[in-house]
């Protein structure tokens, strides 16, 4: 089992369990710990701690939009790029495209951004606010190749869409 402490409030998703299984089981938990808040930072620094410690990914976290940039917002895993401009990278192509884009091989990927040398694939959902705007990304990096694939992008899109009432 792992169990993610958050005060008085716990997650706990089988360790061993399938990917989609876990996704399912995250999901009403980070809704019930969220609750009705709507604090932006403090919902994403806790669903980027939840989703990295059930998944244990080399970086989960999220950029927020500013303008024409991406600016680095609350994360967990290793110190990562602050700023990132609408175009450039994985999370500056979605900034711009608007879709989810899923990287099997980040060195394979145009343009890349190396924030960490680690990370071998990634993916990157963007987050639109209740006006349908882009206000944010979040970005999942793994160590391993092809990590990410349709299971990630139907779940973590399905938590975008939780979010999107609440940034």
């Amino acid at each position: 089992m792992l169990s993610l402490a958050a005060m008085a409030e716990s997650i706990t998703i089988e360790s061993s369990a399938p990917k989609a299984i876990k996704y399912e089981e995250l999901i009403p938990q980070l809704k019930s710990l969220v609750g009705a808040d709507k604090h932006p930072i403090a919902v994403m620094a806790n669903v980027a701690a939840a989703i990295h410690d059930v998944f244990a990914f080399l970086w989960t976290g999220f950029y927020t939009v500013e303008g024409q940039e991406l600016i680095l917002g609350p994360f967990q895993g290793p110190v990562a790029c602050m700023r990132i401009t609408i175009g450039r990278g994985v999370s500056g192509a979605v900034l711009a495209e608007g879709y989810t884009i899923v990287v099997p091989n980040v060195d394979e990927f145009p343009g890349h951004i190396a924030c960490s040398s680690d990370s071998r694939s990634e993916i990157v959902v963007p987050v639109k606010n209740a006006a349908g705007v882009i206000c944010a990304v979040l970005d999942v990096d793994s160590t391993q190749l092809e990590t990410f694939d349709d299971v990630d992008k139907k779940y973590l899109e399905l938590i975008y869409y939780f979010l999107e009432n609440k940034l």
